[in-house]
């Protein structure tokens, strides 16, 4: 299949181009087993390259790259968004960056590297003979800096940088064929010439001399004229409609000489024509037409030459790119404080302070860093919390500093180990599909069948809220059938956070999993995040005052507390009836309720229900008992 799709790439490409395309001399096949597999809404919800609104702000890529040159910033995008399994590759990338930050080596490289051109694009342009003078100018100016670039390199210790050198050695012949034919600072376009510098073509230099020795013959002839005429109003002068002339006021045209010949009437003056001057203006305008096809010519016969020397081009594009992002990550690495991960074959994945990269940058207040670990004892993670306490941040953020590791950039982690990682998962957050006719909870539900039927054990999962899109029941019936499907048939490492306080008990049915919390506090009846993660379930939500941060109505608020308070002395009496506090004044009853004690009391036991504490089947049995109060009534 991907056989056939190149070809069709490519032969749309040569049908639409309809000439050979010298540069495109293989294809390489990215396989599964090669790079780690971000699916599309993994790379979404991570915010790699492009963040939830479409745009390129606060994303993994905006704060990592600060590379020199065009070329380094699109491969450090393919490198974000196509991690490595290979460990050889990366050893030799981390080993790479590393060698770069002794001594600031890399300060010095990517000095050299801003002057460099997008020698990849100027490369495409030459192999489609659409090259403008002004690419030529900017791979002169790069193959002018290939010395000093190979100078810099020479100082760095790492078998990655030294192949590197190799491959972009200097092209003296190139640099001096473009030294001397271009002109320092060429015109965007070859139409009106003055592209080729002067010196580099003997015939188009005698070509440019007459047109450009043109205003010295004018000027000598306009003062030959004056004096031998007596017009003191003669003047010499060229336009591109009528040519060369000599114009004469309305007064002084009376006295013109009878040589001249009358070429053009204007309101207050007249203009001529001569013999000699027409015999110069045909030459001089020949030359001219001449000298643009001949500097053509060369610019053709530069643009061939070139063409011949595209698979070194393509080379050097190719190795100051990746030059370019490993002095960025090393940049990167110094600048933001950045460790270098541990690398191993085994499907584990250790974390010791990891912060979130982007999450941090934006932040005023110091990051609070976190940890996790998985290994062959814990293989997931329940995790628990308030709304806004961190959670998404927690999973997003061991997510992208597993992916940072495999890329060979140095990670925002105290010390990470870094297993072999085969695909990346997530399924954080939803919204209905309208194109497709898909309901948020449907999209929820693909995206996790997508998990769970293409998980192995060395893949990495985040889960958000599954469940979340329908009814309470079925909601944490799914969550939980999820969670241990995935525990006891996958053993993929998972971070699985919830609301569903019915999960914490899965640790006690799966030994490979654990209970973590995200950390607040609440400060005369105001809420504080602490946004540090501890071993546990949460033991409360604090959703009503999340509700209060984002703004709700204090009556709302008042009222929200009044039910939890009714509702947790519900669940009390249930477990203690003898702890009970004195019941509040009873609520109006329904008629369906009034005039019936017994019914009283069902009543009073239903509305005590905490439906999101049940798992399904303590609500199962409920059900049935509840069934059976209501025959012994009648």
């Amino acid at each position: 299949i991907a056989i056939r799709a190149a070809g069709c790439v490519l032969g749309y490409v040569q049908a639409t181009q309809s000439r050979d395309l010298p540069h495109l001399q293989q294809l390489r096949r990215i396989r599964n087993e090669d790079a780690i597999i971000i699916d599309p809404t993994s790379r979404r919800n991570l915010e790699l390259v492009v963040n939830l609104q479409g745009g390129r702000a606060h994303t993994l890529l905006s704060v990592l790259d600060q590379t020199k040159t065009p070329m380094g910033a699109r491969l450090l995008a393919r490198w974000i968004t196509q991690p490595l399994r290979d460990s050889i590759q990366i050893e030799a990338r981390l080993q790479a960056v590393s060698a770069m930050q002794q001594q600031s080596a890399f300060l010095a490289l990517r000095d050299v590297l801003a002057g460099a051109g997008d020698v990849e694009r100027i490369v495409a342009r030459i192999a489609l003979q659409s090259a403008r003078p002004r690419d030529l100018a900017r791979l002169r100016d790069t193959l002018n800096l290939l010395p000093e670039i190979g100078a810099v390199l020479k100082a760095i210790d790492a078998p990655m940088v030294t192949d590197l050198a190799t491959v972009v050695q200097t092209q003296p012949v190139l640099a001096n064929l473009l030294t001397q034919a271009i002109v320092p600072v060429p015109p965007v376009v070859m139409r009106d010439g003055g592209v080729i510098q002067e010196g580099f073509d003997s015939a188009l230099d005698e070509l440019k001399a007459i047109s450009e020795h043109a205003a010295a013959f004018l000027i000598k002839l306009e003062t030959e004229e004056r004096e031998q005429t007596g017009l003191s109003s003669l003047k010499v002068g060229y336009n591109r409609v009528h040519g060369y002339y000599i114009e004469l006021s309305k007064v002084q045209a009376q006295q013109a000489p009878i040589t001249y010949v009358r070429r053009q009437t204007l309101k207050n003056a007249e203009r001529f024509i001569t013999p000699e001057l027409k015999t110069f203006e045909d030459k001089a305008l020949s030359s001219k037409s001449r000298a643009l096809a001949r500097e053509k010519q060369l610019y053709d016969e530069l643009l061939d030459d070139l063409l011949k020397a595209i698979t070194p081009l393509k080379g050097l594009a190719e190795g100051l790119a990746i030059l370019d992002v490993l002095a960025n990550f090393a940049e990167r690495g110094i600048t933001l404080n950045l460790s270098p991960p541990g690398l191993t074959y085994q499907s584990e994945l250790i974390i010791e302070n990891g912060r979130h990269l982007v999450v941090e940058s934006m932040l005023e207040a110091p990051f609070v860093p976190n940890s996790v670990q998985f290994d062959d004892a814990l293989r997931q993670f329940i995790i628990t919390g308030p709304n806004m306490g961190g959670k998404s941040t927690f999973m997003r953020q061991t997510a992208i500093i597993a992916l940072l590791g495999r890329t060979g950039c140095p990670v925002p982690a105290e010390q990470a180990i870094i297993g072999d990682i085969d695909r990346i998962f997530t399924r954080i957050g939803s919204s209905d599909d309208l194109a497709s006719g898909r309901s948020t909870f449907m999209v929820e539900m693909s995206e996790t069948a997508l998990i769970l039927n293409n998980a192995t054990k060395r893949s990495l999962v985040l889960l958000d809220e599954i469940g979340r899109g329908t009814s309470t029941f079925d909601g944490l019936s799914l969550a939980w059938a999820t969670g241990c499907y995935i525990a006891e048939q996958i053993n993929a490492m998972t971070l699985f956070a919830t609301h569903y306080f019915e999960l914490t008990v899965l640790p006690e049915r799966v030994e490979t999993v654990k209970n973590l919390h995200l950390t607040a506090t609440e400060v005369e009846d105001r809420i504080i995040f602490l946004y540090a993660v501890q071993s546990g379930p949460a033991n409360q939500s604090y959703g009503i005052q999340v509700g209060k941060l984002a703004g709700l109505p204090a009556r709302v608020i008042a009222s929200a507390q009044e039910k939890l308070a009714s509702l947790e002395r519900q669940e009390l009496l249930q477990i203690d009836p003898s702890i009970a506090p004195a019941p509040p004044s009873p609520p109006q009853q329904s008629e369906l309720f009034q005039g019936d004690a017994k019914l009283l009391k069902l009543q009073g036991q239903i509305l005590g229900i905490e439906l999101d504490q049940l798992s399904p089947r303590e609500a199962l049995s409920l059900l049935y008992e509840l069934k059976d109060q209501l025959q012994e009534t009648h």
